[in-house]
């Protein structure tokens, strides 16, 4: 089962990196692939991550507007040729810095070289960033994220900017790559599923503690999460108010020595991105945002939907990005949305070939409410399953700075690596929450 091209497309089609492992194939099938992934099966749809064409298997990826694509003639595993291009694309970005089409193109003499490491005879040797430090001799060029004209002034030196991460990880040991630092992120993804009264039907946290490390020297580090931390279904003997998980894993580099008795991870950070602990929950905890759906059918031909939104954050944070769908009947002839009177930050859109409305909020404070009406007005008299054809509500947000779990970082202290050394470099650590999959039932 062997790989035969491994290439990368812009979002215009132009080929920016091609890489042939084994000559089974033509070039052209680059044209093949962007011809099909944009008109699949001769209609105006994007083709599904795996396809074949003539016998030739083509597997893709797009990130940034990037297509990743992999082809073979043989019956390759979709789930190892989905995992290997995830792994190229950190493997790319841990190597340049940042991950974007003026970044590949100027970096490609070191992206083909990664190329050649990752990949023999289209056979996979290895995606570790940390292993593949030994083989890669070419430094990276590196560009910097387009800037905003106006910046908000740095007030509270305890912060830096998210884009902090963006350095490739040849700057780690080099003198010339900036100041000793650390930098740890908590995401947390959230799925839950409302009944149309507001109750909670289904609801899961997915976490992961990610960390990318600049710290010359590759010293010890030991990471200490809250002391109360309960792991396993079941498992009642933490205290009230305790953080409790279902099950999780960890990397293969931690040490977990400590961990059961002080909830102490112990580890040598490789370089590049690296998630340290995954984590699940499924117990109760605060719910970030509340959906409440009103139906009332107002005449024959019309419908009305209000949708109201209640963020029960607390009131410091905020969320952010936030996205609120649903799809109407196929009758549809228009639709009519209204905010709050005087509200700023917020817009509406009926999508009327996909029949999608979508309610934009810029920000949403803790506390606060926020509510939508829709007037729907139908071709035909709609009949009592009317309400069926409309929606599920979906939601998208982000809420930085706020982890419904209550999981923690106590502290992460740095080993010394030599005796009688201190080192003092700069720690940074974030709390992120993201939606996953927050649906509301009509």
């Amino acid at each position: 089962m062997a790989i035969s091209q491994l290439f990368l497309l812009s979002p215009r089609g132009d080929s920016i990196i091609h890489r042939d492992y084994r000559g089974e194939l033509e070039r052209s099938t680059t044209e093949v692939f962007f011809k099909n992934v944009k008109f699949y099966q001769g209609k105006h749809q994007e083709a599904p991550p795996i396809f074949n064409v003539d016998g030739v298997n083509y597997m893709y990826m797009k990130k940034n507007g990037i297509f990743f694509v992999l082809t073979s003639i043989d019956n390759v595993s979709p789930s190892l040729a989905m995992e290997f291009l995830l792994r190229v694309t950190k493997v790319f970005k841990d190597y340049c810095g940042i991950f974007s089409e003026e970044s590949i193109r100027s970096n490609f003499i070191l992206l083909y070289e990664l190329l050649d490491e990752i990949m023999d005879n289209g056979y996979i040797q290895g995606t570790s960033s940390d292993t593949l430090k030994s083989y890669i001799f070419n430094e990276p060029v590196v560009v910097e994220k387009k800037k905003m004209k106006f910046q908000l002034p740095k007030f509270n030196p305890k912060t830096t900017s998210s884009d902090a991460t963006n350095k490739p990880i040849s700057f780690k040991d080099s003198k010339t790559g900036g100041k000793d630092e650390i930098f740890v992120d908590i995401f947390e993804r959230i799925s839950i599923t409302f009944h149309s009264n507001g109750n909670v039907l289904h609801s899961s946290i997915d976490g992961t503690i990610q960390m990318k490390s600049y710290l010359s020297g590759n010293p010890e580090l030991k990471l200490a999460l809250n002391e109360d931390l309960t792991i396993g279904v079941g498992n009642k003997t933490g205290s009230y108010g305790s953080v409790e998980i279902d099950d999780c894993n960890f990397h293969e580099c931690v040490r977990l020595d400590e961990f059961e008795s002080q909830r102490i991870m112990s580890f040598h950070p490789p370089d590049g991105e690296f998630v340290v602990m995954n984590y699940r929950i499924t117990s109760d905890f605060r719910i970030p945002f509340r959906i409440f759906p009103f139906f009332e059918l107002s005449s024959p031909y019309k419908v009305e939907l209000i949708v109201k939104i209640r963020a029960d954050i607390p009131e410091t944070n905020g969320g952010t990005n936030i996205v609120v769908q649903f799809p109407v009947p196929k009758s549809t002839s228009s639709v009519s949305s209204q905010t709050g009177i005087g509200v700023q930050g917020q817009n509406t859109e009926y999508d009327s070939k996909k029949q999608m409305v979508l309610w934009r909020i810029k920000k949403m404070l803790g506390g606060t409410e926020h509510t939508l009406r829709s007037k729907i007005v139908l071709t035909k008299a709609h009949t009592n399953s009317v309400k069926k054809e409309i929606g599920p509500i979906s939601m998208q947000f982000e809420v930085p700075l706020y982890n419904p779990s209550s999981l923690q970082v106590r502290y992460l202290r740095i080993m010394p690596t030599a005796p009688g050394q201190s080192t003092n470099p700069y720690r940074w650590v974030r709390y992120v929450t993201k939606s996953q999959s927050y649906v509301c039932r009509l």
